[in-house]
């Protein structure tokens, strides 16, 4: 009996380290390699929530392995128990997975954040749609290449992510922004990382390009790409030959940040955007970035992950619906103020489709901002 009652209580203090839901909710994210913030994000909600979070990866290259994306999704939708599916970031295949689940479970609501499918595609399928307010970015990145001096901005990116209707809007933006501006825009194609060069050749052409770019149009030089596996290896032929960061493809004070600067987060720090903020600013001052790169202060795509979560909890229990905006932004915004007290959040739905929703925040620079 005594053991028995040992057993009981260690159950009970186990199951009181997690918040209860009441049923599961399934979570795709990439891997650390894809996107890191996003698989972070899925492991926080691991541990705050315990076995009724069921975290899988999509693949690498899972614009060639479509099916295994859709495959994996689908098999979420097998448990019973499972509620909810929150998918970040939304590669191609989500649109037809969500569909495929919705003929077995119309009961299971779908979250997806960073969605790489048409916006009428996928406002079609999702329940509710996040993302960066990308289009507006267009504007916002020009203005702060103004505001640090840049004369020339050198924007990175390949046909493939040119096809896709918002981050092609946002270029477009950019160029007649910049053009209204003085700026000098410059559209260089880069390797796709999921192409034949793969990743390793994509990140290769940044480290020699760089150079090449300031050689060509002076120190007053920005950079922007429009792909994660490039940012890493973009901070660090800047921070070696010079130029300016204008800020990561996805904002975040961890997105490319960490490794460039050979910094390791403790456990116990890694959801703090104010301690990390201020480790990197300290470093970039130390190795002569200061005034020279900027991001957003909220991770927005671990954000995105966490915020699903609560999102599709709120779905589920009809505490909200898909095209409540105040709602929506509501518990974005309570998860971005876990992260960073200070965070202010815009938002606005991508009209005409009242479930999208995109988020802007305003940009720090390291060296120049206090955290």
């Amino acid at each position: 009996m005594k053991k028995l009652a040992v057993l009981l209580v260690v159950v009970l203090f186990i199951t009181s380290l997690y918040a209860a839901l009441g049923f599961k909710i399934g979570v795709v994210t990439g891997t650390v390699s894809q996107g890191e913030d996003e698989y972070r994000g899925a492991e926080n909600v691991v541990k705050k929530y315990g076995k009724e979070i069921i975290h899988v990866t999509y693949p690498d290259k899972f614009m060639q392995e479509q099916e295994t994306t859709i495959a994996r999704i689908v098999e979420l939708a097998y448990d019973p128990q499972v509620k909810a599916i929150v998918i970040c970031q939304g590669v191609p295949g989500t649109t037809a997975a969500i569909r495929r689940v919705k003929e077995m479970r119309k009961d299971i609501v779908f979250v997806v954040g960073v969605p790489h499918e048409d916006p009428a595609v996928i406002s079609s399928a999702a329940d509710v749609i996040l993302e960066v307010d990308t289009p507006g970015r267009g504007r916002t990145i020009v203005e702060l290449a103004k505001k640090m001096g840049v004369e020339t901005i050198i924007h990175y990116s390949f046909p493939r992510h040119m096809s896709y209707k918002l981050l092609a809007e946002r270029k477009d933006i950019m160029e007649k922004t910049a053009k209204e501006m003085g700026i000098n825009f410059v559209f260089v194609s880069a390797p796709d990382p999921l192409g034949e060069q793969g990743l390793t050749g994509a990140q290769q052409f940044i480290l020699e390009d760089v150079p090449r770019q300031l050689a060509k149009y002076g120190p007053k030089t920005g950079f922007f790409s429009t792909n994660c596996g490039m940012q890493e290896p973009l901070q660090k032929a800047i921070l070696k030959h010079g130029g300016y960061y204008l800020e990561p493809c996805c904002p975040s004070p961890t997105h490319g940040f960490p490794g460039t600067l050979g910094i390791k987060i403790p456990e116990d720090k890694k959801g703090d955007m104010t301690y990390i903020l201020k480790v990197v600013n300290q470093k970039i001052i130390e190795m002569g970035g200061a005034g020279r790169f900027a991001t957003w202060p909220v991770p927005m795509n671990m954000l995105f992950v966490e915020a699903g979560v609560e999102i599709a909890k709120a779905l589920v229990q009809k505490k909200v619906s898909p095209t409540n905006l105040n709602g929506i932004k509501l518990i974005v915004t309570e998860e971005a103020k876990k992260k960073y007290p200070k965070a202010e959040l815009q938002v606005r739905t991508l009209d005409p489709y009242k479930n999208y929703y995109m988020f802007i925040h305003k940009s720090v620079i390291f060296g120049v901002d206090k955290f």
